[in-house]
């Protein structure tokens, strides 16, 4: 039996195929399922009755649900708590996996999901700081090995797209993320140190935090797109060292040498990969 993936969807999700993807790549059985169809507890697409508790993880997907409408996540996030929020909690309390990716981080922070399980919203992602979308590669640095999902996935680079990313609250909260072993990923420079600059911290989040998990590890939120990079050559240095390869290229020169040994090789595997690797591997370890 492979574990059962729910990828949850709603007007204006664009991500979830990408997602149901890399799922499916690492031996998970995923679905995209409507929200609507988890209210009704029927699939009129598939004609058949469905159920979140037929899952074993629940993948929130990028896109800009609803237009965006409100802000970020917010209709959403008010659909999820309306009509499934009491599905939802019995399904964390029953120790399964919870995974949102940029417009699905947003989801879970302003539905209570995280960094607590509470419907009161303690943490917000709003507009960057440089009033703009911002689509592109960023360097992450893993600041603990505490949640599930990222366990083994240290410093890395993923590509982000959003124009509300920036992770707000307030110092107390932080704090609290930082030593309660909740902050996963903070942004970070070319040497792999946390930074507030602009572009290696797309967004200005406080304290350069690029994602959170709850208290229990299972549940993940991130702004980068782990979900694109699973194939070695969605990295843009994937195309780079194919020109740089070619036999007309003087590999002499210091110029072209210089890149090829910045750009260093490229992994088997796209590297986004193993989060989602991490996760199949934890329903197959502990709910099957």
């Amino acid at each position: 039996m492979k574990p059962k993936v729910c990828v949850i969807r709603t007007d204006g999700t664009n991500c979830d195929r990408e997602t149901k993807r890399a799922f499916d790549l690492v031996g998970g059985n995923s679905e995209i399922v409507h929200i609507n169809s988890l209210r009704e507890k029927y699939d009129s697409v598939t004609q058949r009755e469905v159920s979140l508790d037929d899952y074993h993880i629940l993948a929130i997907p990028g896109g800009f649900s609803k237009g965006d409408y409100i802000r970020a996540g917010k209709s959403f996030a008010q659909d999820l708590r309306k009509y499934l929020g009491e599905e939802v909690q019995q399904f964390i309390d029953d120790g399964k996996l919870v995974i949102g990716i940029c417009n699905g981080f947003q989801v879970l922070v302003q539905a209570g999901f995280l960094p607590g399980n509470s419907e009161e919203q303690t943490v917000t992602l709003t507009y960057n700081d440089s009033q703009r979308f911002e689509d592109r590669w960023v360097r992450l640095k893993s600041y603990n090995d505490t949640c599930i999902w990222t366990k083994g996935v240290n410093d890395i680079e993923m590509p982000v797209a959003h124009g509300e990313g920036k992770f707000v609250a307030d110092e107390s909260t932080i704090k609290d993320l930082f030593e309660q072993g909740q902050v996963v990923y903070q942004y970070a420079d070319q040497e792999g140190n946390p930074t507030m600059k602009f572009p290696d911290n797309p967004n200005g989040s406080y304290s350069s935090i690029a994602g959170i998990c709850d208290k229990t590890g299972r549940i993940l939120g991130l702004m980068p797109h782990p979900e694109r990079y699973n194939h070695p050559r969605n990295h843009p240095l994937a195309s780079l060292q194919e020109i740089l390869g070619r036999d007309y290229i003087d590999l002499s020169h210091p110029c072209v040498a210089d890149r090829l040994k910045r750009s260093g090789d490229l992994p088997h595997e796209g590297l986004g990969l193993q989060i989602f690797r991490n996760g199949i591997d934890y329903v197959v370890e502990n709910l099957l």
